[in-house]
């Protein structure tokens, strides 16, 4: 891994990757959260539109539940609704149509003891992913960015 990757990696929070299994075992109500950042313009057409987030997410899902650093986290977790609501999570925030309705990551978290290792594994089984579907670093780290605000909601045990 690159400096620059492994810096984006340390840098970044992946939000959903922990939230979709919480509004995968329930139907929580939506909690509306602060104004998201604003997709780079042409984001979505990159990641390939919904077909191409949606090979990106199963990829991803099928990764992590088998990783043993964080597989655990995913044990009670349906993968084809984590697989859902991480799909619409990357398409709004990448600037596509589709509407995000899972948890906020706050309450999605809070019971969850994820630290830093468990955040940075979780990147780098993204990164792997991105890297398997072809996506381009410069795509990857737009993606990322926009998921990074994310972190400070993820991290619950520090």
């Amino acid at each position: 891994m690159t400096h620059s990757k492994t810096f984006i990696a340390l840098a970044i929070s992946l939000g959903g990757w922990l939230a979709a299994p919480a509004f995968a075992q329930t139907a929580a109500a939506p909690v509306a959260t602060t104004a998201a950042p604003v997709a780079p313009a042409g984001l979505y057409q990159a990641l390939g539109e919904k077909p191409g987030i949606t090979r990106l997410v199963d990829d991803f899902v099928n990764r992590v539940v088998k990783d043993p650093r964080i597989g655990g986290h995913f044990k009670d977790t349906k993968p084809a609704a984590l697989k859902e609501s991480l799909t619409d999570q990357f398409c709004q925030l990448s600037g596509g149509p589709c509407k995000y309705e899972g948890a906020d990551m706050k309450s999605a978290h809070a019971d969850m003891d994820i630290n830093k290792g468990h955040f940075n594994a979780l990147v780098e089984v993204l990164q792997s992913a991105m890297d398997a579907q072809g996506i381009p670093f410069a795509q990857q780290n737009r993606l990322l960015a926009l998921l990074a605000p994310m972190h400070r909601d993820v991290i619950t045990k520090h």
